[in-house]
């Protein structure tokens, strides 16, 4: 309920449909709520990692869905740096992480997660790695479906005690000290925002209807802004980006999803 409430859900109190998602009452798991579980930390923070924490920005994300994520389980993650890829002096590195989120008692496959992170400040270190082909554009038509979310100004202190507590969502210091006048929302906050738009406005706001997702993080979104999502509808699923109405700027892209 707590993760659903900090990307978006019920910003209508009276809004029935998305209570399955917020009130215990036929209780159900928004499917992109799989991005919070079994997560290592931030480990990037350790200063044994050699990562210059305060550089790094999250730059892609996909998921996959293999059964329905549960409203209460315990569950258990495999988490793996899955390549380091080195774009040189000054331009930086790519990190490629992978996880697979299992349940515990059953050990029923319930999802895998892809995540590229950005090291800005880390290339140059003579390393190999290969880069993954990048994501396909959006049509170049008008979208089949508008979905605008207002974010609440408090989105980042909410959704932060999903478990994401970098402090440059939070601590209005630490975002300066990143290069942020103000603390930004959690990229994997924008991704839950779009993810709900998707849902709700495409399919059905049925939950088991999502197969995958997956989206580039082009730009910061600010607590307190309006993310329109823009979908296509193709086969089987579609695609979308996310656009920040306050300021014509699109801040996911790439997107693509499947159904079940």
């Amino acid at each position: 309920m707590l993760y659903a409430l900090g990307v978006g859900c019920n910003e209508d109190p009276c809004d029935l449909d998305d209570l399955h998602f917020t009130y215990e009452e036929s209780l159900r798991a928004l499917p992109t709520m799989c991005v919070t579980l079994g997560t290592p930390g931030f480990w990037i923070k350790d200063p044994e990692t050699g990562i210059t924490w305060q550089k790094v920005l999250h730059g892609e994300q996909g998921l996959t869905i293999h059964n329905a994520i549960p409203a209460e389980a315990t569950v258990i993650a495999k988490n793996k740096v899955a390549d380091v890829v080195d774009k040189g002096e000054g331009r930086g590195a790519l990190m490629y992480v992978e996880r697979e989120i299992f349940e515990k008692q059953s050990n029923t496959h319930l999802a895998s997660l892809t995540s590229t992170y950005f090291c800005r400040a880390d290339g140059g270190f003579d390393g190999g790695g290969t880069p993954r082909p990048k994501p396909a554009s959006v049509p170049e038509r008008a979208a089949d479906i508008v979905k605008d979310v207002k974010i609440d100004k408090r989105a980042g202190l909410i959704y932060r005690l999903s478990g994401d507590y970098n402090p440059i969502h939070a601590d209005p210091r630490a975002a300066k000290s990143a290069g942020f006048d103000v603390p930004i929302f959690h990229g994997l906050g924008s991704l839950g925002v779009a993810g709900y738009a998707v849902l709700k406005a495409a399919l059905e706001n049925n939950p088991d209807r999502l197969r995958s997702l997956s989206l580039r993080f082009t730009a910061p979104v600010m607590p307190g802004e309006t993310l329109r999502t823009e979908i296509w509808l193709g086969e089987s699923g579609g695609q979308f980006r996310a656009t920040i109405l306050e300021r014509e700027r699109v801040v996911l892209d790439n997107g693509v999803y499947s159904e079940q």
